[in-house]
């Protein structure tokens, strides 16, 4: 057991030895690796914070020289690197400080029951160099460790993964990060929506089609599957796709080769499949909508990303990191934001996840008068009850039509910028915002955009 405080020493060693386990000691990084070559434990307990030589960079050279050794990583500073690398170096678990004794107790019994009946995971020797990816990610509570957890022990390994749950809590980013984190990183990272093609394009879309194929196909063209060859391919809301479409990518799953729409010559990919759905597949199965064979096909590692209301403790750190990533100059970015701003985003529910949560700091940023966010700032909450801002309800119902009107004013702008950049294709413009067709042709209609933009522009 290694930690370079005494006192945590001494209460696990108490701990264990209570358990009846035999106990030795370690102060420092490199005391831990020449102990384990000379008592070869069948578990190290091991702090990331340590003299000399770190948790992570120890147990690295633990894994190498003693592989069949178990180790459960501890530490006071969970980050999402520490807890995908910890995973990927075959760290059997990560337990984050201050923790229960009695769930100490519980994980050593685990790996020492199971040790024998998991699969030893790969030994990572070389450095990762794209782990900066993974921090866009943000979060530290436990659910979110389960998930980096998941990434670091797949993210090596070609199996296909699922990732699930609703709108907007990342599962983009997770796909990301297992792309990046992986054999493939210096591969392509291709991204198909495949709700925002439509389903006489969507074939062509993926597989490629010959000259001549169909009216419009005027040269031959790679598909998305080509496209990723060598690396990774993420198909975004697969439970979008038809059953004739579902049909055609299960042989793909099958034989790793594709067939451009008008050839039937098979072209073989390398390629590692990522999908995402905010359905219950299972459920989709049952009624129909989605073939059992391919639901099994890709439920080989399922990731689910918990909802924001589930893990409320990220909220500050969120915001922390949308602030920045939002500042648009070093004068009008708010340096920070009220507790009682910070207050009313906790009580929030939060339905559209993380991508709301972005939506509303990006929104309180533009709109923010000086340095400081305030909850007259948010599209929510009771803003007349403010104490601070002292003002009677004449300025407050004025303040409430300012903020309606420039939030209005803002989402026409960002509409009318990605229908531009689209060239008036707005399945691809929805595609760009992050938001359903449906969505995007029912704020045209609002802000009356129909003819926008303009023929020739």
């Amino acid at each position: 057991m290694a930690d370079d405080d005494a006192s945590i020493r001494s209460l696990l060693k108490q701990l264990l030895s209570d358990e009846g386990y035999g106990v030795a000691e370690a102060a420092t990084g490199t005391e831990v690796v020449e102990k384990v070559k000379d008592v070869n434990p069948d578990l190290v307990i091991m702090d990331v914070r340590m003299p000399e030589l770190d948790g992570i960079e120890a147990l690295s050279k633990l894994k190498a020289t003693s592989p069949k050794t178990s180790v459960l990583i501890m530490t006071a500073f969970g980050t999402s690197n520490h807890a995908i690398r910890a995973m990927e170096l075959g760290a059997f678990d990560y337990i984050t400080k201050p923790f229960e004794l009695d769930k100490i107790a519980l994980a050593v019994k685990r790996v020492l029951e199971y040790r024998d009946l998991t699969s030893e995971v790969q030994v990572l020797r070389d450095e990762i160099s794209s782990l900066v990816q993974t921090e866009r990610i943000v979060g530290n509570s436990p659910a979110m460790q389960e998930v980096y957890k998941t990434i670091g022990k797949v993210a090596k390994a070609d199996a296909t993964v699922l990732i699930t749950g609703e709108s907007g809590t990342g599962k983009e980013l997770v796909a990301e990060a297992l792309h990046f984190n992986s054999n493939r990183r210096s591969g392509p990272l291709v991204k198909v929506s495949c709700a925002a093609l439509p389903e006489t394009l969507l074939e062509a879309e993926l597989f490629g089609h010959e000259k001549g194929s169909f009216t419009g196909a005027q040269a031959q063209r790679r598909g998305r599957f080509e496209l990723a060859d060598k690396g990774t391919i993420f198909l975004d809301e697969i439970a979008e796709m038809s059953l004739a479409m579902q049909t055609k990518l299960l042989r793909v799953l099958q034989d790793r080769k594709i067939e451009r729409v008008g050839s039937s010559l098979p072209i073989k990919v390398d390629i590692r499949i990522v999908c995402a759905t905010n359905k219950d597949l299972q459920k989709q199965v049952e009624q129909n909508k989605f073939r059992d064979d391919l639901f099994y096909r890709l439920n080989v590692i399922n990731i689910k990303m918990p909802p924001l209301r589930e893990r409320k403790e990220d909220i500050p750190a969120l915001v922390e990191h949308f602030l920045a990533k939002h500042r648009y100059s070093a004068t009008a970015q708010p340096a920070a934001i009220s507790e009682e701003a910070l207050k009313r985003l906790m009580e929030y529910d939060w339905p559209g996840n993380v991508r709301e949560l972005e939506n509303v700091v990006e929104r309180a940023v533009v709109l923010s008068r000086g340095q400081i966010i305030t909850s007259r700032e948010l599209p929510f909450g009771d803003h007349e009850a403010d104490e601070h801002e002292g003002e009677g309800e004449s300025d407050v119902s004025a303040e409430k039509s300012f903020f309606k009107k420039s939030v209005s004013q803002f989402e026409k702008d960002l509409i009318m910028k990605a229908l531009r950049d689209a060239t008036g294709n707005r399945s691809k413009a929805a595609e760009m915002l992050g938001i359903y067709r449906r969505l995007l042709y029912a704020k045209i209609k609002e802000y009356g955009l129909e003819g926008y933009p303009p023929k020739g522009r």
